[in-house]
């Protein structure tokens, strides 16, 4: 990549080297049975893997699973049975991070071969220590550099985290990003840095706090030519504009906590008038059944669930001649076929637009891969987070990324 500011996969010699990879395999996990109901990340995260096999190295893989106290806090032998099966060949697993059956199973494996270790987060130091000289002297990162040549960072969804496996390694090895880490780094600096115009924002989803920051950031700092705001934002909106949207729509907002965010809302509004286009007409249940309402007709004592039609072809208007498209979060409850025609139609026309597009936000991947549109999108981030943060505060405020720049031409 052009001024790259860390290594990648490209930059080392693997066949015969012990190979570190902290990848971010955290899934969704069904309570009863234990096991994995989406394997997206795993996916994500075969091209790094094989290709570091298939060069010939040992392939030790660092991960982690939900955290304490968390119903989903669990060990990894399930994960290594998934991690199998979508690479095609055997991953041995073993239930220790860095213990002498660890380090033991490490020293004798073979060129190509993938082990999995235990739960990172089952050891204190993960989170624990606090401070960067903590986190290199950690028997975590002291034992397994003793056994390791290279360290590969792939875990992007979890850069936000300054944790030890995310971090303490670059210090003590050679390190680069894997290609997870190295694509979802472009893919959001092609929307950030000198994106091609018109380019344009579709912000929803139930986070307002997080869509209320992408906006702000994007306008701000120039990078947005168009903001559409749909989901709990476009709520947030037309309050800032004096719209009444009904007591039962205040009162859940009022359960989130986001009335305060109108008056900075409406700051925006005031501050970039037209660039931010409000929503004109909302989809509500009425009687079991999907009723629009204009916007000039509210307020309304049924839940918005959607936006309306006249929203939808607006929206998609604008779309058609976008250069770029963010799109982070669903338009209303998607999960219901009646409330699901705002966020399909969008998605539909980003599909159509020839546009670089970006896509984040968990339930807008999903969205996306219900409907179809995986192969029509440019790229999909695996993470959520570390991409708002990446896209607020630029790559420096991720401290793994930070990290990775600092083993750079040590």
């Amino acid at each position: 990549m052009a001024g790259k500011k860390f290594y990648t996969l490209d930059d080392f010699e693997f066949n015969g080297k012990t190979v570190l990879v902290r990848v971010d395999i955290n899934s969704p996990i069904d309570l009863i049975t234990k096991k994995i109901t989406d394997t997206m990340r795993f996916k994500a995260h075969a091209k790094t893997l094989l290709e570091l096999s298939n060069s010939g190295a040992k392939v030790v893989v660092l991960a982690h699973q939900g955290r304490k106290g968390d119903d989903d806090f669990i060990q990894l032998q399930e994960h290594g049975r998934v991690l199998s099966e979508v690479l095609g060949r055997p991953v041995k697993y073993v239930d220790e991070v860095y213990g002498d059956r660890a380090l033991n199973c490490i020293k004798n494996m073979k060129n190509g071969e993938i082990l999995l270790l235990e739960n990172v987060r089952f050891c204190d130091e993960e989170d624990g220590a606090k401070t960067l000289d903590a986190q290199i002297n950690s028997p975590m990162v002291q034992r397994l550099s003793s056994v390791a040549d290279i360290y590969v960072d792939d875990a992007f969804s979890t850069a936000h985290r300054n944790h030890t496996s995310m971090v303490g390694f670059t210090h003590v090895l050679p390190s680069a990003a894997g290609r997870v880490m190295e694509r979802e780094v472009n893919s959001i600096l092609n929307v950030t840095e000198n994106p091609e115009k018109p380019s344009v924002y579709v912000l929803g989803g139930m986070k307002a706090e997080d869509s209320y920051e992408i906006m702000k950031e994007a306008l701000d700092n120039k990078i947005a030519d168009i903001i559409l705001p749909i989901g709990i934002i476009s709520y947030l909106c037309l309050l800032g504009k004096g719209i009444d949207i009904g007591e039962v729509n205040k009162k859940m907002l009022y359960s989130k906590g986001l009335m305060d965010k109108i008056s900075e809302v409406k700051g925006l509004l005031n501050k970039y008038g037209d660039v931010i286009k409000i929503i004109k007409d909302v989809a509500v249940e009425d009687g079991g059944k999907r009723l629009e309402i204009l916007v000039e007709d509210l307020p309304t004592n049924k839940p918005i669930k959607d936006i309306g039609s006249k929203t939808i072809n607006e929206f998609t208007r604008i779309l058609k001649n976008a250069k770029t498209i963010v799109f982070n979060g669903p338009a209303g409850v998607y999960e219901d076929p009646q409330f699901a025609i705002g966020t399909r139609k969008l998605l539909e026309a980003v599909t159509k637009s020839k546009a670089y597009s970006l896509v984040g936000g968990g339930h807008t991947i999903a969205a996306v891969e219900k409907y179809g549109y995986a192969s029509k999108i440019s790229y999909m981030s695996t993470a959520g987070k570390a991409f708002i943060s990446f896209i607020t505060d630029g790559c420096g405020a991720l401290p793994a990324i930070r990290a990775l720049e600092k083993a750079y031409k040590k």
